[in-house]
């Protein structure tokens, strides 16, 4: 017996059921069949009870292989892979149907190759033609995880060749937000537009954003039975996260939600519309503020209630996250100071302003 790399100064002795040991570096070697094809590898390690385990243990593995999909192509298995994910957004679809024409285009054995016989410097081969963002690499690699563990799954591969793969970190740019002074701008400028049938209902919809801290997709789906006057609550979903949560109804949202919410029963929707970017964009380029979006409002009300020294908990509850603000702490460290210095003020020996001296007098 050769093994590929081996000096032929050395010889493989038999020690064990398809077990074998090389003379020059007392290593062992398993050699077995998979499809009626000899398979010989390293099990790399020169102790016998542990060559013993290994061997076993790919045996196993290979005894797991559907032996019917064994010339599998990687081409296949992204037609295979790719119909699953049908029911995905429309967007999602793309780009996943997007880097799979490229594996497919470009792939170092060609798409041609059987699954099998895919190596891990393969996957590396082949993210290194591309000169992209961090963003774009991670779905490139989100994707040839999901392929090969699609494959695994599958039974036929024993391991996946892109488990090594690791996700680049993004970088966190501070994305625009306007001031609460550009806000109210904005509002009363879209108000303005006096020939724009529209105008109230899109001025309606991007004040309720900014005073509420919701994105659009919850506001539009709102209905009079979400919100609750008495209990000073609104039910809402978050869409992205497919979570239920409320949010109170702030003193600054109270009398915009009572005027929406006149006249209207409980199955009528709050908005007429569910997007009002054209409006917001008209009134930016009008008023020389930067291209805000209406995420901008979102974050606009996130940021003053960092700044008002709202808890930064209590906030992410207001948002719908369940991380227990960890997301707003990394996404707006660049306010957290503010809210820093104010706590750092209350670090004092002296006496709070709050608290209530009583003269001291003895006890019986």
């Amino acid at each position: 017996m050769k093994a590929n790399g081996l000096s032929n100064g050395g010889t493989f002795q038999k020690v064990g059921e398809c077990l074998y040991r090389y003379s020059r570096n007392q290593k062992y070697y398993a050699r077995i069949k998979r499809g009626g094809k000899e398979i010989r590898c390293s099990l790399g390690t020169t102790d016998r009870a542990l060559a013993v385990r290994k061997l076993r243990d790919l045996r196993e593995e290979e005894r797991q292989l559907d032996p019917s999909r064994g010339n599998l192509t990687l081409a296949q298995l992204c037609e295979r892979w790719l119909a699953t994910k049908q029911n995905a957004k429309p967007k999602t679809l793309a780009q996943k149907t997007h880097v799979v024409e490229q594996i497919k285009a470009r792939w170092p054995g060609g798409a041609v190759q059987r699954v099998r016989d895919i190596i891990p410097s393969q996957a590396d081969l082949f993210l290194a033609q591309f000169k992209f963002g961090a963003s774009s690499q991670n779905a490139f690699v989100t994707v040839l995880r999901e392929l090969f563990d699609f494959a695994v799954r599958d039974n036929c591969i024993v391991r996946s060749p892109c488990a090594h793969l690791k996700f680049r970190k993004r970088e966190k740019p501070i994305r625009l937000a306007p001031t609460y002074d550009q806000f109210k701008a904005i509002i009363a400028d879209v108000r303005a537009q006096q020939f724009n049938a529209d105008v109230q209902d899109s001025a309606d919809f991007l004040e309720f954003l900014g005073l509420a801290g919701l994105g659009q997709a919850e506001a539009g789906s709102l209905t009079r039975s979400d919100i609750d006057f008495d209990a000073g609550q609104v039910i809402t979903f978050r869409h992205k996260t497919s979570t239920g949560f409320a949010i109170p109804i702030f003193p600054q949202l109270r009398p915009l939600l009572l005027r929406l919410c006149e006249g209207k029963s409980n199955g009528d929707a709050i908005f007429k519309i569910r997007d009002a970017k054209k409006a917001l964009a008209g009134a930016c380029r009008r008023l020389g503020f930067p291209p805000f979006s209406q995420r901008s409002l979102r974050r606009m009300f996130v940021t003053r209630a960092i700044e008002k020294g709202a808890d930064v908990k209590v906030i992410a509850e207001w948002q719908g996250h369940k991380d227990g603000g960890k997301l707003i702490l990394d996404t707006y460290s660049h306010v957290n100071p503010v809210h820093s210095n104010r706590m750092a003020q209350l670090i004092t020996d002296a006496e709070p302003a709050n608290v209530v001296a009583f003269e001291s007098k003895g006890t019986a």
